[in-house]
């Protein structure tokens, strides 16, 4: 695909569930930058992600409606007229959704319904786009994990990604609203929530180097993950948001490399030039859940698309950790540092 899909987006009327948060304020600045007419939909639930700050510098430029995906009539509204729908909203944290599985549940499934039944009766021709993850697969079974992989969930967060990633295939195969997936895998930048460590490790592990504390690892630091800039993330969703070929599927959206904890966090603290590591036992409840080594096979989205990470892991951490050194106190409140580690 050529660079004419961010052209297309020029005067395109765009929703974004999710739009005040990590990923979705990212890709609004994007959109911005492309000239299309941009809607934000956010809860603003606390400790869900969603910041004010995220939109800094396009806040004149964009719409804002604080609403929940939970809302019919309120979705019924929302979606008309809109051209295309990257649907982020959602609850992300894995421990979050083992302590209340019934607000997972809500979000990650109701919520989903809510917009696909909008969109249905109120928007048919729109296309969706949604924020999938890697964590449907669970344990992997071999590396790297490719789509035709088992989806098995180890946590009910991973269940219910599962169930909200399905309600968007059927209603693109049975409704005909155009629908795809893209699981994420680790993704990291600027804008991430670091206020604490229940939406994923990466967000704390670069706060302790910008505070020059101290990196927790469970274990010996051996476990493989990858990860994705959030301006590589938000390109993956402007292809498919205008790609046609990949109505009905589903992707991984990974890094280029594999790379352990160990490894990772001595890069960021020479990128940072400050924090330090410690080992630590994993506790039991997180054992429970944790995957072991993960990283994904990108390669059906780059053979479809054109798509490939462009930002390394040593830039990205670069432009975070000077991103959070000019705004920390924007991310960080007063409640002061999380007694949990990673």
């Amino acid at each position: 695909m050529s660079a004419s899909y961010r052209e297309r987006y020029r005067g395109r009327r765009v929703l974004i569930t999710g739009g005040l948060g990590f990923i979705g304020s990212s890709l609004a600045h994007h959109l911005v930058a492309l000239g299309a007419d941009v809607l934000l939909v956010d809860s603003l639930i606390p400790d869900y992600g969603g910041n004010v700050f995220n939109i800094d510098g396009i806040a004149d430029r964009v719409h804002v409606n604080i609403a929940d995906i939970r809302q019919q009539s309120t979705m019924n509204h929302l979606v008309r007229q809109r051209d295309v729908i990257f649907n982020l909203a959602g609850q992300v944290s894995h421990i979050d959704s083992i302590r209340d599985p019934y607000a997972d549940l809500e979000i990650n499934c109701r919520g989903q319904l809510t917009i696909l039944e909008a969109c249905r009766y109120n928007n048919p021709t729109v296309k969706v786009v949604f924020a999938g993850t890697r964590q449907v697969y669970g344990r992997p079974d071999s590396l790297p994990v490719s789509e035709s992989h088992l989806v098995r969930p180890t946590d009910v967060n991973g269940i219910n990604k599962a169930a909200g990633e399905y309600y968007h295939l059927v209603y693109n195969n049975v409704f005909h609203v155009r629908a795809c997936s893209l699981r994420l895998t680790n993704v990291y930048g600027p804008r991430q929530l670091i206020r604490h460590n229940r939406q994923g490790f990466i967000g704390w592990f670069l706060r302790q180097a910008v505070e020059d504390g101290t990196i927790e690892i469970y274990g010996d630091g051996s476990q493989l993950r990858d990860f994705v800039y959030v301006d590589d993330a938000a390109d993956a969703f402007l292809r498919a948001g205008e790609d046609e070929a990949c109505n009905g599927e589903v992707f991984n959206i990974g890094g280029d490399e594999p790379i352990s904890h160990r490894d990772l966090t001595t890069l960021l603290v020479e990128v940072a030039g400050a924090g330090r590591v410690r080992y630590i036992d994993w506790p039991a409840d997180r054992k429970a859940i944790d995957v072991g080594d993960f990283y994904a096979d990108s390669s059906k989205f780059r053979r479809l698309t054109g798509w490939a990470p462009s930002v390394t892991l040593r830039e990205g951490l670069s432009r975070t950790v000077s991103y959070y050194r000019r705004h920390f106190d924007r991310y960080v409140d007063g409640a002061g540092r999380s007694a949990e580690t990673v």
